[in-house]
């Protein structure tokens, strides 16, 4: 299924359990895959408009008086635009508001640069009390939603809009706040967040074959991050590399280093290297902003030379 029909289906079963739960976009239902819950949830679903940070101060006022408001638009328009709102309207004020920012990075593909939010990890990292979860596919998804409901407190969440490569079993469990080891390993760990999960697992299998020994970490929570995984396996294998499909500064090779301070352990990165984005489909925008196997398996190497 589409990532944005596993968030709304997933939705939809929240909102059955508990009026409580009110959903609110910026004209964008056809584009999250939320419009059917208009019809479905009439009293609990609201259309804002093209006037995001209106939709963010209206969800704030819904969470003071008990409802848990959920609101969508996308990414740079659920992060750079309502910056304001999210860290006085909801972080500051301590509000129970899950904001789901869509097509992030290169996954805007053809909306272009305007619409293809490189930073919003590091904007939104910034701000107090947020909490940041990228799910890897749809089982994980599943798992996080209920979980993402339940928690009182602000979360953005990053999420894309298509079809995904499963990666989880169907026994998977989710723990917000908790690191996933994908694969144990003694010669390097690979930290990957959102849609880069599939290559990294891709190319530890490559690696193996080439007698390194690649431990693969998702991180879906990279605020905060699990710092306890983080050093004990960096600390294991002596070297590191961050994935992400973000700009590598204020995202999750930011958090790992962050993490990895007082360490001496070499890091390297693959990630967007501190550009805007540009129209194009993915295998084009892979290759420019160097989110590629290829670029990965260097970049591994070099961390492994580094030791």
């Amino acid at each position: 299924m589409e990532m944005r029909a596993v968030y709304a289906a997933c939705l939809a079963e929240l909102m059955e359990k508990d009026r409580h739960v009110v959903l609110l976009d910026a004209d964008l239902g056809k584009a999250s895959g939320t419009m059917n819950l208009r019809k479905q949830f009439p009293e609990q679903c609201f259309d804002c408009g093209v006037a995001e940070q209106n939709m963010a101060s209206i969800a704030a006022g819904l969470s003071s008086y008990g409802f848990k408001p959920w609101i969508e638009s996308f990414t740079p328009f659920a992060t750079r635009r309502i910056c304001d709102q999210i860290a006085i309207s909801i972080s500051y004020s301590k509000r129970n508001v899950k904001i789901v920012g869509t097509d992030p990075g290169i996954s805007a593909e053809l909306n272009g640069g305007t619409h293809m939010s490189m930073e919003d990890i590091g904007v939104v990292r910034s701000i107090p009390g947020m909490v940041i979860f990228e799910p890897v596919d749809e089982v994980q998804l599943r798992a996080a939603m209920p979980v993402l409901n339940a928690y009182d407190g602000p979360v953005y969440i990053r999420l894309f809009r298509k079809e995904q490569p499963v990666v989880f079993s169907e026994n998977y469990k989710f723990d917000l706040f908790k690191a996933d080891v994908m694969k144990e390993g003694k010669d390097l760990s690979i930290f990957v967040s959102g849609m880069m999960t599939k290559d990294v697992v891709e190319v530890a299998e490559e690696l193996k074959a080439e007698g390194i020994d690649a431990e693969v970490i998702n991180v879906h929570t990279i605020k905060p991050i699990d710092r306890e995984t983080v050093l004990a396996s960096a600390r294991k294998t002596g070297a590191v590399l961050t994935v992400e499909n973000h700009n590598v500064i204020g995202g999750l090779q930011s958090a790992v280093l962050e993490a990895l301070a007082e360490e001496k352990i070499p890091v390297c990165a693959v990630g967007v290297q501190d550009r805007f984005g540009e129209v194009g489909k993915l295998p084009y925008l892979r290759q420019i902003t160097g989110l590629t196997k290829e670029n990965i398996l260097a970049k591994a190497r070099k961390a492994l030379s580094l030791k």
